[in-house]
């Protein structure tokens, strides 16, 4: 009967140290954001396409709209049990080039509470190019409208 009892007591604690391990969340990352020290050898006005590939890589989005624009996007989403996954961290990498592929602005954006912010941002005299597409990006990667992304 002891043994009976014990072996309850073990089959017990067992399932509940599964059902605590299934209860624990688990992080997936998606994508590539390169590093702030990464980016830190990209420089405005002097870097060109060559240099951001051979520093940071290839980004999996590029500019359609324009030859001025490479995007570095990155994800972060949380699995809980049987709940659905939900993204809890976005962040974006703008390199935009001028017309002869050196580097005009370097800008990195995130989400906060569902709103696109400026995290930071290296610009040229020059305006801000691309930042169509990118609402495009960011609207559809988190269903965020377009009056959002820029303040």
């Amino acid at each position: 009967m002891g043994r009976l009892v014990s072996g309850m007591r073990r089959g017990a604690l067992t399932l509940m140290l599964v059902l605590a391990a299934a209860c624990a969340p688990v992080y997936r990352n998606h994508g590539y954001v390169p590093l702030e020290s990464e980016l830190a050898d990209v420089k405005v006005g002097e870097s060109t396409k060559q240099d951001v590939a051979d520093f940071i890589g290839r980004p999996s989005s590029v500019g359609m709209m324009t030859d001025g624009g490479w995007y570095y996007v990155g994800s972060r989403f949380k699995s809980y049990g049987v709940y659905e996954d939900r993204e809890v961290d976005r962040q974006v990498v703008a390199v935009s080039f001028d017309d002869k592929g050196i580097v005009s602005n370097v800008e990195r954006f995130g989400l906060d509470k569902g709103r696109v912010i400026v995290i930071s941002r290296r610009v040229t005299a020059s305006n801000i190019k691309s930042v169509g597409f990118l609402r495009q990006l960011m609207g559809n990667l988190g269903r965020i409208s377009a009056a959002n992304l820029v303040e």
